[in-house]
């Protein structure tokens, strides 16, 4: 096992398990990490009655003014929880206002709504009856396919799809309540201080939470790949989610330790554990006020070098959370998320308006968005439904078959509308740049990959232009990923043709060592710090160097601090990491030299062993 899979876990003052055998500690998934303690303020959803009456007895039109009166009482509502966005911290209101613009579309002139109106047209349902039905069948229906792609080990596509999935229930159990009078949960009549517990959290009651009231979040059911999991984070709230029979364990006013690092609820703590759970609350107050003023700190050596830090960008919703930790700009955006939830490939237009919101959103700061990063095994699902069926690998080993920019090619018209939505995205305002974009091409593996996406990319640029768009001056570089071996050991070549690099560092290990991660038979063997990746990974920054290129890592080892100083003795300059790393990774480069990275580095690549490197890695800078 890799420094980066599991780096060690720092002695901390937390409570332990062994500490009073008196308490019970209830285990769930942890969400937002942090320290919190209070008395369990315990909120209950009224359930929606059941429908015993499925046929309408006023018949279709009634019953369509009284969906029409459910629905404006439920944009009502949504108008009112922007309302309350103002009060919520700045780096939380992105994230609900994008899901609430999601509940709007779907009370729109929507399939959702279509099909409500069919059914009760065609079928003589009460508007009761044929919300549920629809929206039952909806989620089902994405969470059929949610199950399919999780076969196909596509965890992203298979949250994507489970988030739609909520999306649909969502709009449905509001649409009830207007059409039977059951009103919503309030959390304002919790004390302060309270550590709310429900059953279940949905992503419109995070926007009725006051996080100055609440001291933490937990809850019997959700996951943390859904949209509550999202905007939690986003909030900065310590959160645990999915602690089997919380309800039934936890008593109104009890006093609660919530551990949001370890996923660990201590239920009616002794003294001893309240202190200690109190001076580790302080301890995380303090270092979140240094990690605020780290934020206005340059990634700098002690020796003077800078180290760019840059962050991955999986969804919209992770914007504040980016940019609240300091990102010097967005090393790679993956434009999946436009792909994943959609019935149609996006249109020019969408795409345009979605990378453009991302671009302003950053404000002057560089934004790397990577094209369509599908086939093999990524994305099998999806493909079909968007009419790519042709293009999705069957065969018996789907990583070495069409994905990256091997499927871009097949399906050029996917590629172009990126590159022109892009190219759009980019414009300058009022003859302003708005903000540095780079175009970054995946599972690049030879020269000639790059010579046709350019000739595309070229052709775009003069449709834009004789269309009379206004693009910005240069335009936006084409890069690679660097993700296989043979990449890696003809950059100079690549670089030719390419503008920049990045190191995809996961899918570099994974084919230089011929291991599949999620394989639980081969899992083992799966190290970033093998001595094969490491003088890839050496290489190919050599090379670029000599060939006046810009390289970065994207992978994850650029998210553990000691595994960057490593590869900052490899050469590397520019990282780019889940957000949440960030600050660690500064505050631990702020405290380097570049002698003792390189000294790092030339005691590494003496080593043949993977676990002799780990351990090298993990005692320094200790």
């Amino acid at each position: 096992m890799s420094v980066t899979e599991a780096p060690p876990r720092r002695r901390s003052s937390r409570p332990s398990r062994r500490s009073a055998s008196s308490s019970t500690f209830l285990q769930g998934k942890a969400i937002t990490p942090g320290m919190a303690l209070g008395p369990a303020g315990r909120v209950e959803e009224l359930p929606l009655p059941d429908i015993t009456e499925r046929y309408s007895a006023i018949g279709p039109e009634a019953e369509n003014v009284r969906l029409d009166e459910a629905i404006a009482r439920a944009f009502h509502q949504i108008e009112k929880m922007r309302d309350r966005l103002v009060g919520l911290p700045e780096e939380g209101r992105a994230e609900i206002a994008s899901l609430l613009t999601v509940y709007e579309r779907m009370l729109g002139p929507s399939r959702l709504v279509r099909q409500v109106r069919e059914r009760i047209a065609g079928e003589g349902l009460c508007a009761e009856a044929a919300v549920s039905d629809v929206t039952e069948e909806l989620a089902a229906q994405v969470s059929r396919m949610a199950e399919a792609v999780a076969r196909e080990n596509s965890a992203q596509d298979a949250d994507a799809n489970l988030r739609l999935a909520g999306e649909f229930e969502e709009v449905g159990r509001r649409l009830m309540r207007n059409l039977t009078g059951i009103s919503y949960r309030a959390f304002s009549s919790l004390p302060p201080g309270s550590v709310l517990v429900a059953e279940q959290l949905r992503p419109a009651d995070v926007a009725m939470i006051d996080p100055a009231r609440i001291a933490a979040v937990v809850t019997q059911g959700g996951g943390g790949a859904d949209h509550t999991a999202i905007l939690l984070r986003a909030l900065d709230i310590p959160a645990i989610l999915a602690v089997p029979n919380l309800m039934a364990q936890v008593q109104e006013g009890e006093m609660l330790v919530v551990d949001g690092h370890l996923g660990t609820v201590t239920l009616s703590p002794n003294d001893t554990e309240l202190r200690l759970a109190a001076e580790a609350a302080q301890r995380e107050v303090r270092e979140k006020r240094a990690f605020g003023r780290l934020k206005r700190l340059p990634a700098q050596l002690q020796s003077g070098e800078d180290i760019e830090l840059a962050a991955n960008l999986e969804l919209p919703a992770e914007m504040p959370m980016l940019l609240r930790n300091g990102a010097k700009g967005i090393g790679l955006l993956r434009s999946e998320f436009l792909f994943g939830e959609r019935e149609d490939l996006p249109d020019e237009d969408g795409q345009t308006d979605a990378y453009r919101a991302i671009v302003q959103a950053m404000d002057g700061r560089p934004v790397t968005i990577r094209v369509l990063d599908w086939g093999g095994e990524k994305g099998r699902a999806c493909m079909r439904r968007l009419g790519l069926a042709e293009q999705v690998a069957d065969g018996g080993n789907p990583a070495l078959g069409l994905r990256g920019v091997r499927l871009l090619l097949r399906v050029p018209d996917v590629l172009e509308t990126q590159f022109a939505a892009i190219l759009r995205a980019a414009e300058p305002e009022a003859g302003v740049a708005i903000g540095p974009v780079r175009i970054l091409l995946p599972m690049v593996t030879s020269a000639d990959e790059i010579v046709a996406a350019r000739e595309i990319y070229d052709r775009v640029v003069r449709r834009l232009r004789r269309k009379g768009h206004t693009l910005p001056d240069p335009l936006p570089p084409l890069g690679i990923m660097i993700e296989t071996p043979a990449a890696a050991l003809t950059v100079d070549t690549l670089a030719r043709h390419a503008d920049f690099m990045a190191l995809g560092t996961n899918d570099l290990t994974m084919y230089t060592l011929a291991v599949d991660r999620s394989d639980s038979m081969v899992a083992d063997r799966y190290s970033p710090l093998h001595p094969g990746v490491l003088r890839l990974i050496e290489a190919a920054a050599d090379s670029a160097l000599k060939a006046r290129r810009p390289i970065s890592v994207c992978g994850e080892m650029a998210s553990d601090p000691r595994v960057v100083a490593l590869l900052i003795g490899l050469g590397l300059r520019s990282f780019s990491m889940n957000s949440a790393s960030l600050p660690r990774v500064k505050r631990l480069i702020r405290t380097l030299t570049l002698e003792g990275c390189d000294q790092l580095r030339r005691q590494v690549m003496l080593e043949s062993d993977p676990a002799v490197i780990q351990d090298l890695v993990r005692q320094f800078a200790t």
